[in-house]
């Protein structure tokens, strides 16, 4: 499986770059991906129409925008694209605009890149390699601080973690030993809701419940099939409205790094 640094080369990454608007700057990203023989032009109209079609929610945390569209024929093969900003711009979030970072994604399908996820959600939950990132002077620098970013994370176990995880995970599974699903969802299922999950599964595994709740990253459409098999659905605003009535339990999520966030969602779902 790929790593971040693997689907990022140097040439993909464009520091100050100017854009007038939202779409300009999902531009400079897309024509990244196809100057580096990733995508098509059509590629990058694909991602302007998401967001056209769902609202913003690619603005996945204060001053980020995670670009992607579902994998297609104009996509010739995994990679990615950077672009910060030289001035911000707004992409109509309602707390996380104005955006400086863009990051474009183009994938052949919707789990080869998931280690790489996982990497770019851990820098960006960390908010002095966010400052390190918006600092950075090259795109050199850049791919030194990504580098890092593909260490695992340990996770410390608190004592407030072992405390939760019996008997209130024994309650999350229903009292039987059996499991949970969460599901997170995005327009697409192979970006955004990847990122969620990362800050979810983190969550679970300080809370000791990996074991009694399964996690899955989806698309908007195939949620709706799922919604009656999970306990519960963690999104954005824009793709909880599209969602509608599923009956299970939706709770927006406004920045998709925030383990905290995550966890207070996680207190509600289970009275914790």
């Amino acid at each position: 499986m790929p790593q971040l640094t693997e689907l990022l080369p140097l040439e993909a990454i464009r520091l100050d770059a100017p854009a007038p608007d939202w779409q300009g700057a999902i531009r400079a990203a897309g024509d990244l991906l196809v100057a580096n023989g990733v995508s098509t032009d059509t590629y990058t109209q694909e991602m302007l129409r998401t967001v056209e079609e769902n609202g913003p929610y690619i603005v996945v945390a204060p001053g980020f925008a995670f670009a992607h569209a579902r994998p297609s024929p104009a996509v010739r093969h995994t990679g990615m694209s950077w672009v910060r900003l030289v001035e911000p711009v707004p992409f109509g979030h309602d707390t996380n605009d104005p955006v400086r970072l863009v990051v474009a994604l183009a994938a052949t399908d919707a789990s080869a890149h998931t280690q790489a996820m996982g990497a770019l959600a851990r820098l960006l939950a960390d908010p002095e390699t966010v400052d390190a990132l918006d600092q950075a002077p090259t795109p050199e620098s850049v791919r030194q601080i990504l580098v890092g970013a593909e260490e695992p994370a340990g996770s410390a176990d608190s004592a407030e973690s072992a405390e939760l995880a019996q008997p209130a995970a024994t309650k999350a599974a229903g009292g039987s030993g059996g499991t949970h699903t969460i599901l997170t969802v995005c327009g697409n299922g192979v970006g955004t809701s990847l990122f969620l999950k990362s800050t979810l599964d983190k969550v679970l595994d300080r809370w000791k419940w990996s074991r009694y709740i399964n996690t899955e990253a989806t698309d908007t459409i195939s949620a709706k099939g799922k919604a009656s098999e999970a306990v519960a659905i963690l999104t954005s605003r824009e793709i909880a409205r599209a969602l509608g009535d599923v009956g299970v339990p939706v709770r927006v999520i406004e920045d998709f790094t925030n383990a905290k966030e995550v966890d207070a969602a996680l207190r509600d779902l289970y009275d914790v």
